[in-house]
């Protein structure tokens, strides 16, 4: 049974020849990943540093523009909450459609989960609406019935600003 991620679903919304030729028949157009480098590493850097890893010699190799895009991570104030999970993958079924993704991290105080995003490109159009939010949130709202607060954080790190939407 497939499991529908955001992607995919933004791909059959944009053009369902796009999306048939890139999941059902899995033919991807080759393309440069420089652009995608810098959000690679500071994701990856960020997954380790909230499971408590010694991230000092990895800091090392940042160059100067991601040191300070990292700093802008590391100084954001819900990226300092306590975290529940990083890098967590998870579903759910919606109907009789299994939807999910992997979300950057989960963090919280008292009773209050938010979702983060870590973005060093584009945020979307209105994050508000976007499948990625909607889907991240109902899903997350499914594991966690127990908590009574729950928020979905894009951490703009391209523009230096939040874009939190309630659940």
């Amino acid at each position: 049974m497939t499991n529908f991620s955001p992607n995919m679903l933004k791909t059959y919304q944009s053009c369902p020849k796009k999306y048939y030729y890139k999941f059902v028949e899995q033919i991807t157009v080759p393309m440069s990943f420089l652009k995608f480098e810098k959000g690679k590493k500071i994701h990856a850097l960020a997954n380790y540093y909230l499971k408590k890893v010694n991230i000092s010699r990895i800091e090392t190799a940042l160059t100067e523009e991601e040191q300070n895009v990292w700093q802008l991570l590391l100084n954001n104030p819900y990226f300092q909450k306590k975290c529940y999970k990083s890098e967590y993958q998870l579903s759910c079924k919606l109907g009789k459609y299994w939807v999910g993704g992997r979300l950057d991290a989960v963090v919280y105080d008292d009773n209050w989960y938010y979702i983060l995003d870590y973005k060093t490109g584009s945020v979307p159009k209105n994050p508000e609406y976007d499948c990625q939010t909607m889907i991240y949130l109902l899903c997350l709202n499914e594991q966690l019935p127990q908590v009574s607060h729950l928020s979905f954080v894009y951490i703009d790190l391209k523009d230096k600003r939040n874009h939190v939407i309630d659940f």
